[in-house]
């Protein structure tokens, strides 16, 4: 009887590295409220709840921030977010004729959403 040779197979397996990407946060940006003598504190809240989302009690504590120090943060944001709040509240300030003053800045170290200082 004849015997069957047995046959190898010879798989190889090859393998390919594969880095990992980090990917990078975002920078942020402090959206600030600035206080002045003549915008009414119900717009302030007005704008805090209505385009930066806030719940009206929380809104009312970062205006009263504004009030008592004369600045707050209504919230922290990669560039064309924050960008773009600053220019919602711009608008409507200006469209009610109201000075509020609505800026941004570079925020350092962690998430800073109550107004506090950093340093």
């Amino acid at each position: 009887m004849p015997t069957k040779k047995s046959r190898k197979s010879h798989t190889e397996v090859l393998t390919k590295t594969r880095t990992k990407r980090k990917l990078k946060q975002p920078k942020m940006f402090r959206v600030l409220f600035h206080n002045d003598d003549y915008t009414p504190m119900e717009f302030v809240v007005l704008m805090l709840t209505w385009i930066f989302k806030h719940s009206e009690p929380e809104a009312t504590r970062i205006m009263l921030q504004v009030h008592n120090r004369g600045i707050g943060v209504a919230g922290v944001y990669p560039f064309s977010v924050a960008e773009t709040r600053v220019a919602e509240v711009t608008a409507a300030a200006e469209k009610s004729e109201y000075p509020l003053l609505c800026t941004m800045e570079p925020a350092t170290g962690g998430k800073d959403q109550d107004g506090g200082s950093e340093e």
